[in-house]
């Protein structure tokens, strides 16, 4: 539970940021739809932002009290591998993943990377999820901007009592 009106601010801050993260995956994956080969050759690769409590946290005891998950595998995330980290959170980490499902085959024979059957390797991106994910992320963006008007309104009400 927040202490004071700037642990509000702080948690709010964070949730703000792992939504900014994902809406520049989600504008990433967008650019890159129809990048068919990358530096090492293969078609790009989506990314997606996992979100993890840090262990031993305040947060992630509650977390663990107020909901149990049955889990059918340690990562309960299938489809995706770690890139890189952000340390500075600590009630939470948010990683950038890239997508494991396998390339989409594309019959297109006049493209410049077709293969001998005239099939393309294209991206494993869906624009529809991409806009489904873009539209959560600037909602819950939204959602936390909210919570801070909200305590500092709270704040600035009290000075008035």
């Amino acid at each position: 539970m927040a202490e004071n009106v700037f642990s509000t601010f702080d948690i709010s801050g964070k949730g703000m940021s792992v939504q900014r993260m994902r809406l520049s995956a989600v504008a990433k994956n967008i650019a890159n739809a129809n990048t068919t080969k990358g530096p090492d050759g293969l078609p790009y690769k989506r990314d997606v932002v996992l979100v993890r409590a840090v262990p031993d946290s305040p947060f992630n005891e509650q977390l663990g009290s107020q909901i149990t998950l049955s889990m059918t595998a340690k990562e309960h995330i299938p489809n995706a591998s770690s890139v890189d980290e952000n340390p500075e959170n600590k009630i939470l980490n948010a990683t950038t993943a890239k997508d494991t499902a396998p390339p989409r085959m594309v019959y297109d024979p006049s493209h410049p990377d077709a293969d001998e059957n005239g099939y393309v390797l294209m991206p494993n991106i869906n624009i529809v999820t991409e806009m489904v994910d873009m539209i959560t992320a600037q909602r819950a963006f939204e959602a936390n901007t909210n919570v801070v008007e909200s305590a500092k309104n709270m704040a600035r009400d009290s000075l008035d009592i």
